[in-house]
């Protein structure tokens, strides 16, 4: 187990319309909508800011479509190739199963007893129809953290984000999974330390 962790810039995806209706992405592939463009190129100039030699950082970025829009914006937006950078399946988002493309309404007049079965623990709850909890996405993603040789700007999901946090930082696994996890904005995890530029 590596005992200190290179820095993280952690960068959630640009907002989509289906952020906007508030529908459960998971695993769909949602592209990024105007705004989401915006965001990303907010998030590139805010990188620059806190790292100034950013091309000397890795990149790596999950597979989703709105991520590696995202990861090609701010790329861009700070002088950099857009597309030299590393994908990585394992950072996918997490699924809700059968409860993708719905919203969290929807949801809870669909299926309220499971919907409240979520509310109770939704670190280790697991959505009907193929889901995934956080702390099975927490086992996923694990693997990566282990092995990150230096300082990365990781464009991912906010699923993701939390998992990190409870990995990295020591963050509960119940205030984790309701953390607000912004767009357009940068996560830097230092050590056990986090903040938000």
């Amino acid at each position: 187990m590596v005992l200190s962790r290179p820095t993280i810039y952690f960068i959630r995806h640009g907002e989509t319309d289906w952020n906007l209706e508030g529908r459960l992405q998971g695993q769909k592939d949602i592209p990024l909508n105007d705004l989401g463009r915006v965001q990303a190129e907010e998030a590139g100039r805010r990188l620059k800011d806190i790292a100034p030699h950013c091309e000397d950082l890795a990149y790596v970025a999950s597979p989703m479509r709105r991520t590696r829009e995202t990861m090609e914006i701010l790329r861009a937006a700070i002088g950099l190739h857009p597309q030299s950078y590393r994908l990585d399946e394992r950072l996918i988002e997490l699924t809700f199963g059968s409860w993708e493309g719905m919203t969290w309404k929807e949801v809870r007049k669909a299926e309220p007893q499971l919907a409240a079965l979520r509310e109770r623990d939704k670190w280790n709850y697991v959505p009907p129809g193929g889901g995934e909890s956080y702390a099975m996405l927490t086992d996923r993603i694990r693997p990566v953290l282990d092995y990150l040789t230096r300082d990365t700007v990781i464009v991912a999901h906010g699923g993701v984000a939390r998992a990190f946090l409870a990995i990295c930082c020591g963050v509960s696994s119940r205030q984790a999974a309701s953390m607000d996890i912004w767009q357009g904005r940068v996560l830097v995890i230092e050590g056990r330390n986090h903040r938000w530029v």
